[in-house]
């Protein structure tokens, strides 16, 4: 194993607490009730346009009030992407590992650079990050296997002996058309019918806890 590179949100770092907080917050300067964290946090890997969707039904998306709603919604998620986000549980323990191995790990994500940067700068993990791929970064987004493929041309790896690990089928064909190891995890925003087994990953694992022992077997 040359290297390990995950998803953000949803398998490395539970972002949804502060997706949660903000949209609720936005709909309330709106008049509206809050909703239940389970109907945000199913949306959160589908990026902010899910969630004003989801937020804000009531509005087509190429309306006028829909983009002023996600623009919103994104500056004030900004100010304060990383108030309640945390690593999930356990992952520390498995970052430590890999550093003590000496096996690199990193980040290839749809999210923008902007807020990539400031959550992991904001979480102290920007330091220990040996690599991180963005949209901005690559023509081509994932399921595309682009991103993977830069990722690995920046640590000096190759695809075929790293893993990526993520929480959606497009982070597992995009791994899985870059001839990566591909390992799908059941502890971050599933939508709801959905079953990671069916994704077609080389391993699927429920909890961090079977996550670390994949690492340690």
């Amino acid at each position: 194993m040359e290297a390990v590179l995950f998803d953000l949100d949803g398998t490395l770092v539970d972002t949804a607490p502060d997706f949660i907080r903000i949209l609720n917050a936005l709909r309330q300067t709106q008049g509206k009730p809050a909703l239940e964290n389970a109907v945000i946090r199913a949306a959160v890997s589908a990026g902010a346009r899910a969630m004003i969707q989801v937020g804000f039904p009531e509005h087509a998306v190429d309306s006028p009030e829909f983009i002023q709603l996600r623009q919103q919604f994104l500056d004030n998620y900004g100010l304060g992407l990383d108030q309640e986000s945390r690593l999930f549980d356990g992952l520390e323990t498995l970052l430590s590992q890999l550093e003590q191995r000496g096996i690199p790990w990193g980040i290839v994500t749809n999210k923008p650079r902007v807020y990539s940067e400031a959550l992991l700068k904001g979480l102290h993990l920007d330091q220990r990050c040996a690599v991180l791929v963005c949209p901005d970064d690559v023509s081509r987004t994932k399921p595309d296997p682009e991103p993977l493929y830069l990722a690995c041309k920046k640590l000096g790896v190759t695809t075929e002996n790293s893993v990526y690990v993520g929480d959606h089928i497009r982070d597992i064909q995009a791994g899985n058309n870059a001839n990566m190891t591909t390992i799908a995890v059941g502890f971050g925003y599933i939508v709801a019918g959905e079953h990671i087994e069916d994704w077609q990953a080389d391993h699927c694992v429920q909890t961090v806890a079977e996550l670390i022992h994949f690492f340690n077997s």
